[in-house]
């Protein structure tokens, strides 16, 4: 059988069942096993401003073979409908990036069974219906493209989309740490394959749009940390808050049972509170000077916006 016959058809070669009697229990024969070639992510500048590097990609052609492929990223058992056993890294002449470089992509074979339950995701595979796909997966450094900065560990000021001395300003992805699965997905990052990145310590931009959006996140060790310290964080300020916003209200209403208020002023958002702290602010400064306290008020306040949820 030719080439790309064999490729329209999905049948393996001698080769293919070798490499895919990798992850079975049994050898499988040539009837039972669909192929289908996939290309999951490249270096080309996605939808969110970011792309992965080349090194990137050639990291990711060893990790992601294996990996399996599932649905809209949802890391259930059921969805579990296909596996990687090939992976490499492909330049295409002729063809440049948004950055002006030489293109490339990391295109995977992946294999899954001729089962009765298979038969219709088959046919949509054939007939390009399910074509997108999207990958999982754990970066070390996300670089700016202009200053070289890592902006998980070192924020610059340049904005990505943003022109500079005649360049884009776009984050690179580098030093991928695993490769979770990849999913075959409606609306990709990438607009050639598709990607859903974490980035190892510094995943909480990803986490709040997964947040909005009402999906679910897996989270790294890295952004569990990240996302523990901000919690820590958030409850310090919005205690010092709380605090500030009793004392005041005693100031400018006497009499007032601390308790009451700490009980009521804990229900507020930091918005309410400040908006609260500055009126009764106005009220007490007409009776007496407000001293001031360190670390608190407006700065204190204006802080704690930050951690709002």
């Amino acid at each position: 059988m030719k080439e790309e016959a064999r490729v329209q058809t999905g049948v393996p070669t001698a080769e293919d069942l070798e490499l895919i009697g990798r992850y079975t229990r049994r050898t499988l024969a040539a009837e039972e096993v669909y192929t289908f070639p996939v290309i999951l992510c490249d270096n080309d500048i996605d939808r969110d401003g970011e792309r992965f590097s080349v090194p990137a990609l050639e990291k990711l052609a060893q990790l992601f073979v294996g990996r399996t492929g599932i649905f809209d990223h949802d890391p259930k058992g059921k969805n579990q409908t296909a596996r990687i056993y090939r992976c490499q890294v492909e330049r295409q002449e002729g063809k440049q990036t948004a950055a002006g470089e030489p293109y490339h992509c990391l295109r995977a074979s992946a294999y899954l069974l001729r089962t009765a339950g298979n038969q219709d995701l088959i046919r949509e595979i054939d007939g390009g219906i399910k074509k997108e796909v999207s990958v999982g997966c754990s970066v070390g450094r996300a670089v700016c493209s202009i200053c070289g900065a890592d902006r998980r560990k070192d924020p610059c000021h340049h904005r990505p989309g943003e022109i500079y001395e005649g360049k884009i300003c776009h984050v690179v992805l580098e030093d991928p740490t695993d490769a979770y699965e990849w999913s075959f997905v409606a609306v990709p990052a990438q607009p050639q394959a598709g990607v859903t990145k974490g980035y190892a310590g510094g995943g909480i931009p990803r986490l709040e749009k997964a947040v909005r959006a009402g999906a679910g996140a897996t989270l790294s060790p890295g952004e569990a940390e990240a996302l523990w310290t901000l919690a820590k964080e958030g409850r310090l300020f919005r205690e010092r808050a709380v605090e500030e916003a009793v004392r005041i209200s005693r100031l400018s209403v006497p009499g007032l049972d601390r308790k009451v208020l700490e009980k009521a002023l804990g229900r507020l958002t930091a918005e309410e509170l400040e908006n609260w702290c500055q009126a009764h602010r106005r009220r007490a400064a007409g009776r007496m000077p407000l001293p001031q306290t360190a670390g608190a008020g407006q700065a204190a306040l204006g802080e704690n916006d930050s951690f709002k949820v």
